[in-house]
């Protein structure tokens, strides 16, 4: 039962045909796969821990080890795998905390040169590893983090990048090439997180110098500000494990210069938006046209057919609502028993709580101020229903990270940071939701972001030499944490946060059911997520040939305990050619 779930849920993805593995090489010495699992539901659709294990012993015997990304447990003890794994773990959908980046390429690198991985204490710190100048031709790498997508996609390039010496734009056609499955979107598709590879290329032909300096936001422009949006300004902590909120704008921190807020959106596109029919749903798995190196890591157009079909599908909208959840479906209900009058008063009933207007400033009484120089803007857009009903519905959501040492590194300049400076990006560059392109409703059409350096001289992270232990970072409880990631819906109003929006975008703060548990939804929402994550990745060898799936007979027999042979098929007549 399990090989044919997995096989159901690989979908369009090429599989080795024994071991039915999802991973892929995205060279000969850097492996990517999907976070595997020894434990059910998950072992049922992912990678079985021991038959990864197997894979590997098998290909590479013991020159192989694991970076992991997750933020959210890795889902196995470090025990089975013979302790050879490195933990550098940050949250799903987002770009890691920068001073993380240079470990994790120096770790790569040790590796990948011979070194070994006992860096636990101060004292094998000390020691220097035996270690060669070129790269021993047996070791690989294995990285992954949810999916084997963006995590591990953006930072298999960073290590191409910056210890290989490839291009950046070379190196995510690579990664979508290896990873991606022809016609289904980009390998490393987040905005924020091309954005950090775009950093990790002008790092590395910058000499590898970054300074970590804490920041104050002094203010935020914004033009096109809809009603009824709230914008947070947030940062990491943890070592970067978790993100936190340092300061929400409330209402008596708006300034409104330019009033005539554009109108949000109609009750026809919240529902559409919410039950998961964006209006531009074909691009969703590529990044963003406005982002950074979008050219490099999207493939090539998608069939000019899928539009047409997609602009038919939503002429039937009585059939796509049945085609929903019933989770959506039954947001979808109560949304429509909303009349038009309620509709029509919510634009007036949160433009008294959060102001719009075509060009607004966001000042907070005093700066806000963050610890590293990674900063997060996120927003959202909430529509209160009828108090009677106690609900909100959260229509638009997105954010953005930037690094304010890269974005005032200048080379008139001498590439020397400023002390301040501006960060802009439009809508349609920002974020969206859950590792999509979706965002929902048109929440603002431009925001800049005012920034200072907080007086002090920072810290200097340089990558260490070759042959330096390099401590890893604490790990996530292996066993798994719920994920609480913004989405659209309907939420429960709250009145802790009366002041700035009486609802929350977290999926935690759903509406349930009478009699169902929100806990037992979260689970449910994200067990979904959960697959749907690696439904577009394929299976790749060390030359690029594609492992495909020539049944499932030889998958049950290594369900059932034996291991067997592993052996690669090739399809050659898809393979890329580098």
């Amino acid at each position: 039962m399990a090989s044919i779930l997995r096989q159901i849920v690989a979908g369009p993805r090429a599989r080795h045909a024994d071991s039915g593995l999802d991973l892929s090489y995205i060279t000969d010495y850097i492996i990517a796969t999907s976070g595997p699992s020894q434990t059910y539901p998950q072992r049922a659709y992912r990678n079985p821990l021991d038959h990864l294990v197997a894979f590997l012993d098998e290909k590479h015997g013991d020159n192989w080890a694991i970076w992991e990304f997750r933020a959210e447990g890795t889902g196995y003890p470090d025990d089975l795998v013979y302790n050879r794994i490195r933990h550098y773990p940050w949250p799903d959908h987002h770009p890691p905390p920068f001073r993380m980046v240079p470990m994790i390429m120096g770790s790569m690198r040790n590796w990948l040169h011979g070194g070994d991985l006992d860096a636990h204490s101060d004292e094998d710190l000390l020691k220097k590893m035996d270690v060669t100048s070129e790269r021993n031709k047996d070791r690989v790498v294995v990285v992954h983090c949810k999916a084997g997508k963006g995590r591990s996609g953006s930072m298999s390039c960073s290590y191409l990048i910056s210890e290989e010496g490839w291009t950046a734009e070379d190196a995510l056609a690579r990664f979508t090439a290896r990873r991606m499955r022809p016609q289904f979107g980009a390998g490393v598709s987040i905005p924020s997180q091309l954005r950090w590879v775009a950093y990790v290329d002008q790092w590395t032909k910058n000499g590898k110098q970054y300074i970590d300096r804490p920041i104050e936001i002094v203010e935020v422009h914004v033009w096109g500000l809809r009603n009824g949006v709230k914008v947070d300004i947030e940062g990491f902590k943890d070592e970067g494990k978790k993100i936190s909120t340092f300061h929400t704008f409330t209402k008596d921190e708006r300034v409104v210069v330019e009033g005539d807020a554009p109108p949000g959106p109609g009750l026809s596109d919240v529902v559409w938006e919410m039950a998961g029919y964006a209006a531009d749903k074909t691009k969703q798995n590529k990044a963003p046209e406005e982002a950074e190196l979008s050219e490099a890591t999207n493939p090539g157009d998608d069939d000019a057919s899928s539009e047409s079909k997609e602009h038919k599908r939503r002429k039937r909208p009585t059939e796509l609502i049945k085609m929903a959840s019933s989770t959506s479906a039954r947001q979808v209900g109560k949304l429509k028993s909303m009349t038009f009058a309620d509709q029509r008063s919510l634009d007036s009933e949160e433009e008294e709580a959060e102001p719009g207007g075509m060009a607004v400033i966001l000042k907070p009484k005093t700066p806000v101020r963050i610890p590293t120089s990674d900063v997060n803007i996120s927003v959202e857009r909430r529509n209160k229903t009828n108090k009677s009903m106690g609900l909100t519905m959260v229509t638009a959501v997105g954010h953005v990270w930037f690094n304010v040492f890269f974005e005032g590194q200048r080379s008139e300049n001498d590439n020397k940071p400023d002390t301040n400076g501006v960060f802009s990006i439009d809508w349609d560059a920002m974020d969206g939701i859950k590792g999509t392109s979706r965002k929902g409703a048109r929440a603002l059409d431009r925001l800049a972001v005012v920034w200072r350096v907080a007086g002090e001289d920072g810290e200097s992270v340089v990558e260490p030499e070759l042959g330096t232990p390099i401590a890893q970072n604490r790990p996530a409880p292996w066993t798994g944490e719920v994920d609480k990631e913004r989405d659209l819906g309907l939420r429960v109003q709250s009145p802790d946060s009366k002041d700035v929006s009486e609802g929350s975008s977290v999926k935690s703060a759903s509406a349930a059911e009478p009699g169902e548990s929100r806990t037992k939804g979260v689970e449910r929402v994200d067990q979904d997520s959960d697959v749907q994550s690696i439904d577009k990745v394929r299976s790749s060898g060390p030359t690029g040939d594609i492992l495909e799936e020539e049944g499932i007979e030889g998958e049950d027999k290594a369900e059932g305990g034996g291991q067997g042979d592993i052996q690669y098929s090739t399809c050659n007549s898809n393979a890329v050619q580098w």
